[in-house]
């Protein structure tokens, strides 16, 4: 029956089981040969021809370290780029143009048509002016050398200059990675910090921009995780950073030093998938890279993820951490970590509250200053564009003839202003991106790929970059304003001019900045450059921005119709969520503040800025009458950027008045003073000298 429906019965007890051919008899017909060396020459599975491709060697490329990051990237749908909207509306200029012109021809005389010209008058304008430029070498009688004063500074750490990373008494894996990214000799940052941290004591470093401060904490940290493995899946390094863009910068760099170890790290900043970080939390990496706000997040809202298991806190950028706007973060992020762990600051400007935090929290703190808070890297070129009185709008015009050069970075006070700038910049032809944080997280990422890789030549920016990004080949920085402290003009033309390569750094200086000025040529070891450039030239320019400004508003009419549309988009989706039901089951995530104390202490904050910044009640009224235009002119944004700059300054003041704190640390000595009064009579010797020999004399009359 089985057989008529096409199936095969199971063997019964009473049936004889089928014999199987005997495989050994077959397999001794062949002689066994031991060793046998395979020719690959012979064999059909490989292919002589066959070269590895851009993407197939790993040196060829560094993909897989930024792998994991673009994975958890959100895409959000956007109709047009900005710079699809900017060249739409110079290709509707250049047709209104060209008809305008063609139009002229016709109703002109036929001899009049040889001086009317073609369609392309205003880029063979713009290209007449960008070869008026004068070239950023050349000193020549433009430039004016101001001598910097000797600044007095003796080196409060020790380190053996001839050390190197073989002696350091790192493993093999590490080594193997360190020779794999290139690295010959340590620098001095390393060299002082690399043995330190090895010994688990907590320190507090200091070091120029550029000079691998990243290294120099990763490498011990490295050491002590390969020399102790971990016997749970728990996170035992927590690396805080400021800023996003840090934050993915110091993971590739973690990831290659350990790529020959079993190490593993997790990335947790904002603008990435919650998802993958809290199941990538869940695993328990060896090392966590974090920026404060989303790091909180996870604490108080991913199950089984805690700081109690944490042996190294490490703060890069530290001051940038201490400061204001972490100030609640970190007390939070401080209270939840381990007791019982190892310290690690480091900057390259240090602050009173960093000194605070090394104070209170750090036990018996060893302090490495390889560089003082106010140097700039050794080959830096500064330079300066006086801004007269009264001519403070020409600072966009200034900024146009300055960037004429190949892969800039322009730094501005506010988001606004960056914007603009890149709208402007774009008008004219040139390659421009930016960077702040108004933008989400994938915009931010492709802006800076797209400058690391040349495409584009110059890239507006807000202080969100000016913290610890490495981007080979920048030339030129320029400041649109002067920042707001020495410290934070530091970091800004800190992007140019790392690792020992030359760079230049161009700042506009108006009449309410030159004791910026002052400061920074004070604090300056090399002679600083007054440049000047012709009048002529930036006349032009202004003219030429004064014609693109309806191309400007016609750009930003865009940009707000897509938002508008984008908002009543995401509106009907949550109202379809709520309809289906579907929003209702999400469980609302929490902060260890409420919403209402969040709202409270922002408003502090900014009643305090106005209160600093504008003080006096017509001064007050007259900012908010001006604020509530629609249009401000060129000079009212260099104001209010200006403006921006003087009310953190003021903060940072008052904060430096304060009292300050008894120190665990050792404070830097002050420098001999010239005056009159730094020669001591002989009454103030014979009271202050304590030695044992003055204590005889005086005992013995």
């Amino acid at each position: 029956m089985l057989e008529q429906l096409g199936l095969i019965g199971t063997i019964r007890d009473e049936d004889q089981s089928p014999e199987e051919p005997d495989s050994e008899s077959e397999q001794e017909e062949q002689p066994i040969v031991l060793n046998r060396k395979k020719k690959f020459g012979v064999s059909r599975d490989f292919n002589c021809d066959f070269e590895f491709g851009e993407k197939d060697g790993a040196s060829a490329d560094q993909d897989w370290l930024m792998a994991d990051v673009m994975k958890q990237l959100k895409n959000k749908r956007t109709i047009t780029t900005l710079d699809q909207k900017i060249d739409k509306v110079r290709k509707k200029r250049k047709a209104e143009e060209k008809s305008s012109q063609s139009d002229a021809a016709e109703e002109a005389a036929p001899g009049e048509e040889e001086e009317g010209g073609g369609g392309g008058g205003e880029e063979e304008e713009e290209e007449q002016l960008m070869s008026q430029v004068p070239l950023p070498g050349c000193c020549g009688n433009s430039c004016v050398c101001v001598q910097a004063p000797e600044s007095f500074y003796e080196d409060a750490s020790q380190y053996d200059d001839q050390l190197t990373f073989d002696d350091m008494n790192l493993s093999r894996p590490i080594l193997k990675a360190v020779t794999a990214l290139g690295f010959k000799q340590p620098t001095p940052i390393q060299k002082a910090c690399v043995p330190v941290g090895l010994l688990g004591r907590d320190l507090c470093a200091c070091a120029a921009t550029g000079t691998g401060k990243t290294a120099a904490f990763m490498l011990p940290v490295l050491e002590r995780l390969v020399f102790k493995p971990r016997t749970s899946q728990v996170t035992r390094v927590l690396v805080l950073v400021p800023t996003r863009e840090l934050g993915i910068q110091v993971h590739s760099v973690a990831r290659q030093l350990a790529q020959f170890t079993s190490i593993t790290t997790c990335l947790a900043v904002g603008g990435l998938d919650l998802k993958s970080q809290e199941a990538a939390l869940r695993a328990g990496p060896d090392i966590l890279i974090a920026t404060p706000g989303r790091l909180i997040d996870h604490l108080h809202n991913t199950p089984s993820f805690e700081l109690t298991h944490i042996e190294i806190l490490i703060l890069d950028e530290a001051d940038r951490m201490l400061d204001e706007y972490f100030e609640e973060q970190m007390k939070e992020i401080i209270r939840l970590c381990s007791y019982n762990r190892q310290t690690m600051l480091f900057s390259a400007t240090m602050t009173e509250e960093v000194k605070d935090l090394a104070a209170v929290s750090l036990k018996q703190p060893i302090r490495i200053f390889v560089n003082s808070n106010t140097d700039v890297a050794p080959f830096l070129r500064q330079e300066f564009v006086r801004i007269r009185p009264h001519r403070e709008g020409d600072r966009e015009a200034v900024v146009a003839v300055l960037v004429s050069t190949d892969h800039v970075m322009l730094f501005t006070q506010t988001r606004k202003q960056a914007h603009r700038l890149h709208i402007l910049l774009g008008l004219m032809g040139l390659k421009v991106g930016e960077l702040h944080g108004e933008l989400s997280q994938n915009q931010r990422l492709e802006n800076l790929r797209r400058f690391k890789d040349e495409q584009i030549d110059i890239l507006v920016a807000t202080d969100v970059a000016a913290r610890g990004l490495d981007i080979d080949g920048v030339k030129t920085v320029i400041n649109f304003t002067m920042p707001s402290t020495v410290k934070h003009y530091v970091h800004r033309v800190g992007r140019t001019a790392r690792a020992g390569r030359s760079g230049r750094s161009v700042s506009l200086v108006g009449e309410s900045e030159r004791k910026m000025l002052k400061e920074v040529v004070k604090a300056a070891k090399n002679s600083v450059k007054a440049r000047v450039l012709p009048p002529e030239v930036v006349l032009k320019f202004r003219d030429l921005i004064s014609k693109l400004e309806k191309d400007v508003e016609a750009v930003m009419k865009l940009e707000r119709e897509e938002r508008e549309l984008a908002a009543s988009e995401a509106k009907l989706s949550v109202a379809q969520k709520r309809l289906d039901g579907s929003a209702s089951s999400q469980s609302q995530r929490v902060w260890f503040q409420t919403q209402q104390e969040r709202k409270q202490s922002r408003m502090s904050k900014a009643l305090q800025d106005f209160d600093l910044a504008l003080r006096g009640k017509k001064k007050r009224q007259k900012f908010l009458k001006d604020g509530k235009k629609k249009e401000l002119t060129s000079e009212e944004r260099a104001q209010f950027e200006i403006l921006k700059a003087q009310m953190f300054a003021e903060r940072a003041a008052k904060r430096e008045r304060r009292p300050k704190r008894a120190r665990a640390m050792m404070e830097e000595e002050a420098p001999p003073s010239k005056g009159k009064g730094g020669r001591k009579s002989a009454f103030d010797k014979e009271l202050t000298n304590t030695s044992s020999k003055s204590v005889r004399q005086y005992r013995a009359g």
